[in-house]
Order: C-alpha cells, then sequence, then structure tokens
C-alpha cells in the first residue's frame, strides 16, 4: 500500500501543470497560441518627392516612382499644391515606409499604393484628413476617403477653405486645352507668316 501510494504521489509531481516541466509545456503552448509571430512587412527609402501623391523610394536597389492610390491632390500651379508636396515630403522624405499595393502600376509605370508610415499612419488618409487632397473616385469607392473628404468638406480646412476649389483632374484637362489652343495659334502664326514670306519673293 506504501509502495502505491508513492508510485501515485510521484506520477502527480511529473504530469501536474504546477510542476516545473508542466508549467514551461503550458506557457510554451500560449505563448503559440495568443500571440502567432506575424509576417515581416517590407520597408522601402523614400528618397525624392514629386509633388502631393507622387514620390520616388528605392525597391530592389533601383528607383520606383509611387502613385497614392484613392486620393488626387491639387497639382503645383493650384492653390494647396505646394502645401500638399511640403506635408508629404516633411512626414516621410528620408524615411522608411511600407506599402500596401493597390491595383499594380499605371501606364506610366507608377507603383499605385498606401502608404504607411514609420508611425503606422496612412499618409494617403493624412492628406485626406488635412484637406490636402480630393478622394479620386473615378478609381476609388473607397467608403472610408469619402468620409474623409466629407468631413474636410465640412470643416473648410486646407482646399476646402477656398471659395471655388477646382478638383485637380479638371485643372489638368482645362490645361491641356490651353497647351493645344497655344499650340495652334503658334502653328497658324507661323503659317501665316511663312506664305506672306513666299508671296514677297
Amino acid at each position: 500500500m506504501k509502495f502505491l501510494f508513492i508510485f501515485l504521489a510521484s506520477f502527480f509531481l511529473i504530469t501536474c501543470p504546477c510542476s516545473g516541466k508542466g508549467d514551461g509545456m503550458k506557457t510554451n503552448f500560449l505563448k503559440e497560441l495568443q500571440f502567432p509571430q506575424e509576417d515581416v512587412q517590407a520597408t522601402y527609402k523614400v528618397t525624392g518627392v514629386k509633388d502631393g501623391d507622387t514620390f520616388v523610394l528605392l525597391m530592389n536597389g533601383k528607383q520606383q516612382v509611387v502613385r497614392f492610390a484613392h486620393i488626387d491632390c491639387p497639382e503645383k500651379g493650384q492653390p494647396y499644391g505646394n502645401k500638399a508636396k511640403k506635408f508629404v515630403s516633411d512626414l516621410c522624405f528620408g524615411a522608411f515606409v511600407s506599402l500596401i499595393q493597390c491595383g499594380g502600376y499605371d501606364r506610366n509605370k507608377r507603383l499605385i499604393a498606401e502608404v504607411i508610415l514609420p508611425d503606422g499612419r496612412n499618409l494617403n488618409k493624412e492628406l485626406m484628413r488635412h484637406g490636402l487632397a480630393w478622394h479620386f473616385k473615378k478609381y476609388s469607392t473607397d467608403e472610408e476617403y469619402a468620409r474623409l473628404e466629407t468631413q474636410a468638406r465640412n470643416r473648410r480646412i486646407g482646399l476646402w477653405s477656398e471659395p471655388n476649389p477646382v478638383a485637380p483632374w479638371l485643372w489638368r484637362k482645362q490645361m491641356r486645352k490651353k497647351r493645344d489652343r497655344s499650340y495652334r495659334t503658334g502653328y497658324q502664326k507661323y503659317y501665316i507668316k511663312r506664305e506672306c514670306t513666299c508671296m514677297k519673293t
């Protein structure tokens, strides 16, 4: 009887979760259950800022132009165009950022992506919050960006403080028309001048 009691006591100490070995196994199991190893997110150094929604970074040893997804910032010739560029430069120039790719590349071989800053903030959304970008609805149906634009409009901050802000895609269209008219006018003047010269000779 005494031998049986000693055997049962020894077995209990070896297998009990409160013993050193059992507690270690239990702890390791809980760590694996509650704290799975996270995937490491690749980061890239920003080497240049072209404008409010376009910058350059180093990717695989080469320069890659990134176009911010979901948004369209004012152009350099528009109100708040330079402020949007400075805002982006202050937050990420020289820093290492990560990307959430959205739709691959555009026709100009720019990578379309959301940009995540070292502190975890989404730079695309920060531009929207500060009234430095429009929701580019032609290429985005994201409700979060639509909400951020509405909030900035209601608060009248950034470009929304202007009396009649012009969307950058409309501004670019107007600039193209002006360039085309200028080109046609210049060509007509050159042609008329040439005709007059030929008539004199």
